[in-house]
């Protein structure tokens, strides 16, 4: 019996925005270890497109607020952000405040869990 190779193709839709924003307070210590990141009050997810603005928005997030890049990828335009409950909101407010007003990008509603 030939078994077929199935093929997947990734695609973005054009466009500035940030299409996730999303807070986690106090997370689970096994899940932190399970993601490679030590103890932290909080993480901050950002999901951009396009992918390589999360260079920007770790810069921008780590200026605006006193929080540390947990894990960041320009090819999937995954950003963690770490740090306590307060210092992570902060700097996403900003994140999506700068992307929003000065580079016209579609900012996403925080949610919070």
């Amino acid at each position: 019996m030939h078994e077929e190779k199935k093929r997947f193709i990734q695609e973005f839709v054009p466009g500035k925005q940030l299409t996730l924003s999303h807070l986690i307070a106090n997370p689970d210590p096994d899940m932190l270890e399970m993601l490679g990141i030590e103890k932290s009050g909080a993480l901050g997810i950002l999901t951009l497109t396009p992918s390589e603005t999360v260079i920007i928005a770790g810069d921008y997030a780590t200026k605006a607020a006193h929080v540390g890049i947990g894990f960041l990828d320009r090819f999937t335009g995954s950003l963690v952000l770490v740090g306590s409950v307060s210092e992570v909101e902060q700097s996403m407010i900003e994140v999506n405040r700068f992307l929003s007003e000065t580079l016209g990008y579609t900012p996403s509603k925080i949610t919070k869990s």
